[in-house]
């Protein structure tokens, strides 16, 4: 058998696949002008903008950098001196690679958010290697190790997901109430298990949704657990004649619809923006909130062999980013922001207080035991003032992300994601409330979005990865200054990387330079809040938009008022194809020029919401609007995570299908695809761009969205205002938002339950179809097929198991649903391999072999290969289109 490895691959030594990303062949309009050693063409690039999380690693001894290149799927090792950082290598992973930590001298640990998996890397061999891969739940965010002696692996994921223990699909209990959605699994770093994705020792789950930063505790016997989108105890009471505080018309008279309102929880009673605990009819808010959030942000996690929640923390923050511990002191701290979508209102505010300039909080928040002290990292602004001065808004940091802490306690270095710098603070006055904004406590980058942090002090140095551009940025702590940027390689064409800078970067884009677009659009995608922004200083205005079922309304003329109410923060992703934007379409694209999309006009519409909300003195210039729109339209959705991986349906998500395609059950006249238009060749699902007419329940009319996500809006069970069917108290939830523009609704069996839906007369099989329809609706199609993201590592040591899912990853490959790459180490050398189908592979080097040489080769004594499905037509220059030895033409990798 060694022979004939030999002789089938002694050809092949010549061209490795460390450099993912490819730089040599094609180019195009977006990179015609950039170094190809450092950029790739931009051609099949797709951009799901995953958050990074602990992008940075230092070796034990400082000598080397480990860095997550989230765009190129690589794990690019540097050599750290006195003289700067080398590139080494870079090692394939998975799919938007998010965050490392270093193991041991051996080993680090890669965390891949779209392949649901974690790439073990063996960086004790040369070139490094992925040894295994490890399944998680979905959309995994953070990694570190703890325990006594460091050997327990924790990693953060959502409770859903294809790949259970056991090579099981995860019970994500979509439809069933109090349910912890925020897990940790947690692996023995030592003896992961035997299956094709490892076997955990545990996977605790905590009562919350999606949860991202993780930290331990000094001593290794605690890890902390934060969860994302928490929430801040908001939620909203559904349209049922509200009597609202505050202007009641828009600016040409017309009386506001009957919308719903945002109240919060202060501990004792549900109160309105105003404080009060009633509505002008002394109608009490807690009578229409039929439960509790208990808002529980940070889960302390005992860090033994059976990990159990020892504490949960409340009152920490809306948006919680990053996490770290002071090793002097064991305070914890907590990047976070937190949402006054209280308040309500956008606009000039001259009817009404509005929010423009003034709706996010930047802050760390300090856990010193039980107490939980927030500071605003912002005290020298006044949002009273419409517009901070100059100097003021370069001083504001937005966004904090990534931290670190220099070993004895004393300073706290905080990246600014949206503000392009690093702060630093003084612990002793972040506790006590005495820290001092200015431009000596701020180191300014050359290149923006800083998101993580690793600070090196024998050299008095601190690495920090700027997104925006894909660089690390070298600081001198000593001088507090920039020394030196190193570009890391990036596939991504010139509209994404020219275009991100206007969703997040809070500097230029913001009345006092705290708020960004990403505020609200956390990584282009929600907060998990609603928001009131309507706008009493404008008039309504027509609604020209195209209606699905216009006929039931003849004589009514469709419009837009101003006063629109709660709606749901809506993701940025998957806006191609959709048609007018926003839940009632009110970005309508009419203004589109000859040659130029509806939903490329549309979203330049949202132009005006740098001026009304972020409080900017000005709109963007139509250029800079252009390249906003140009990267929004990027965006795309992850893979459902709850569709089966070979594509198929559950018997109930098939029943629920052939309902919804095929039974009259809206009005008695439509299908549910009638409007919620499933029809994937052509980009839609879920939408086709047209709007409804709502009839009596609901008071505007909205347009027709998309359903890719719904399986996001899980956790509040219990509907209030209009659509509360029941006294019932529903107890303690994780979300204070659901389903419908403005979360009111709280599951969609609920939504089934409205007078306009006729389902089968018996009330058993009524209760039955709906349900199948839910499941199907949860299961829904998205951009990319499940299967995309997906891996295996296959070696000397693994299982038939293995084999068994490779041969799934050729199977929807061969269905045209991904591009199967083949990444890995042959004869000591780093190899790539693209699927052709017919079970060959074309080599990096232009050769054809069969599956069953890759398996050969990679069961030898010192191969593996990983297969990964990619998104289709990725697959040339995430596999084969390599530059040699992973580092740019000129240079020689060393180690």
């Amino acid at each position: 058998m060694i022979q004939l490895r030999l002789s089938v691959f002694g050809l092949l030594a010549l061209l490795t696949v460390t450099a993912c990303g490819g730089s040599g062949s094609g180019t195009s309009a977006d990179s015609d002008s950039r170094d190809p050693a450092l950029f790739g063409s931009g051609e099949n690039f797709v951009n799901f903008e995953s958050g990074q999380v602990r992008p940075l690693a230092l070796s034990g001894d400082a000598s080397r950098l480990f860095v997550t290149n989230t765009p190129n799927a690589t794990l690019d090792i540097f050599k750290a001196d006195d003289d700067g950082l080398q590139l080494q290598q870079r090692v394939p992973v998975g799919l938007e690679p998010v965050a490392v930590a270093v193991r041991n001298d051996a080993e680090a640990w890669v965390v891949n958010h779209l392949s649901d998996s974690i790439s073990v890397v063996d960086i004790s061999q040369k070139p490094a290697r992925v040894v295994k891969t490890l399944f998680t739940g979905d959309e995994p965010r953070d990694i570190v190790f703890a325990g006594s002696d460091r050997s327990l692996a924790f990693v953060t994921a959502a409770r859903r997901g294809q790949n259970g223990p056991n090579d099981q699909p995860i019970d994500a209990a979509l439809t069933t109430p109090g349910v912890s959605r925020a897990d940790v699994w947690v692996f023995d770093a030592a003896a992961t298990g035997d299956s094709v994705g490892g076997d955990p020792l545990a996977v605790v789950s905590m009562f919350g949704d999606t949860p991202r930063a993780l930290a331990a505790s000094a001593d290794g016997s605690r890890v902390y657990v934060a969860v994302m989108n928490s929430g801040n105890q908001t939620t909203a009471i559904g349209e049922n004649g509200i009597a609202k505080s505050g202007p009641v018309q828009s600016s040409d008279g017309a009386i506001q619809p009957d919308t719903g309102l945002i109240v919060q929880f202060d501990g004792q009673r549900w109160r309105d923006e105003t404080g009060a605990a009633t509505d002008l009819n002394d109608t009490s808010y807690d009578s229409l909130v039929p439960f509790s959030l208990p808002d529980y942000d940070v889960f302390v996690l005992a860090a033994n062999r059976s990990p159990a929640v020892m504490e949960r923390i409340s009152g920490v923050g809306t948006t919680l980013f990053n996490m770290i511990e002071n090793p002097a002191t064991g305070v914890l701290y907590v990047s976070n922001t937190e949402a006054l979508n209280l308040n309500r209102f956008e606009g000039p505010g001259v009817a009404a207080a509005s929010l423009s300039g003034n709706f996010i909080r930047n802050r760390i928040t300090l856990i010193d035991d039980s107490a939980v002290s927030a500071r605003d990292l912002n005290p020298h602004l006044d949002h009273t003032m419409a517009q901070a001065s100059e100097q003021a808004r370069e001083l504001s940091i937005a966004q904090p992300l990534g931290m670190a802490i220099s070993q004895n306690g004393q300073s706290l270095y905080v990246a600014g994601f949206g503000s392009g710098k690093v702060a630093i603070y003084d612990s002793s006055a972040l506790a006590d409330g005495s820290f001092a904004v200015d431009a000596d406590g701020q180191i300014k980058l050359s290149s923006g979005g800083p998101t993580g942090l690793v600070l090196d002090e024998s050299r008095e140095r601190l690495y920090v990865l700027a997104r925006f551009e894909n660089k690390i940025s070298i600081i001198d702590t000593g001088t507090h200054s920039e020394i030196d940027a190193v570009q890391l390689f990036n596939p991504e064409p010139a509209r994404v990387i020219e275009g991100r800078k206007f969703l997040y970067d809070a500097s230029q884009m913001s009345s006092h330079g705290d708020a960004s677009c990403a505020s609200c659009h956390v990584f282009a995608d929600n907060d998990a809040l609603a928001w009131d922004l309507g706008n009493p200083d404008i008039p309504v205005v027509a609604n020209p938009n195209q209606f699905v079922n216009r006929f039931l309304a003849p004589d009514e003329a469709a419009v837009f008022h101003p006063m629109k109410g709660p709606m749901g923060t809506q993701s940025l992703r998957g806006l191609v194809d959709a048609g007018p934007m926003h839940w009632r379409g009110d970005r309508t694209g009419q203004s589109a020029s000859a040659n130029e999309s509806l939903e490329m006009a549309a979203f330049k519409e949202f132009n005006g919401a740098f001026v009304d909300l972020l409080g900017r003195s000005e709109e963007l210039t139509p250029a800079q609007m252009q390249q906003f729109a140009e990267f929004g339209l990027t965006l795309n959705y992850p893979p459902n995570p709850i569709r089966a991986l070979d594509n198929g349906l559950t018997e109930s998500q098939q029943a629920g299908r052939d309902i919804y395609m095929n039974k009259p059950t809206t009005g008695e006249v439509f299908r549910c695809n009638d409007c919620h238009t499933l029809d994937p060749a052509n980009g839609h699902f879920g939408t086709s761009g047209q709007s409804s007419v709502e009839g009596d329940d609901i008071s505007q009319e909205f347009k027709v969205p998309h359903l890719r996500n719904m399986y996001q809006k899980v956790g509040k069970f219990g509907s209030s205002g209009r659509f509360s069917a029941t006294d019932e108290d529903f107890g303690a939830q994780i979300r204070g938002f659901g389903f419908m523009h403005d979360g009111a609704m709280d599951t969609l069996d609920s939504f089934f339950r409205g007078e306009v839906f006729r389902f089968d007369t018996d009330p058993q099989r009524n209760a039955e179809q709906r349900e199948q329809v839910v499941d199907f609706v949860m299961a829904f199609d998205s951009n990319m097929a499940p299967i995309v993201g997906q891996q295996a590592t296959l070696s000397a040591e693994t299982l038939a198991d293995t084999d068994t899912r490779i041969d799934l990853l050729i199977d929807r490959a061969d269905a045209d649903e991904c591009d199967l790459v083949a990444r890995g180490v042959v004869q000591n050398e780093a190899r790539g391999y693209l699927y052709q189908g017919g079970a060959t592979f074309e080599s990096d080097r232009g050769e054809t072999v069969s599956y069953q040489q890759l398996r050969m080769a990679a069961r030898d004594v010192d191969g593996a290969i990983t297969f990964t499905c990619v998104p289709p037509g990725s697959g040339v220059w995430l596999g084969i289109d390599r530059n040699q030895d992973g580092v740019p033409d000129g240079q020689s990798p060393s180690f």
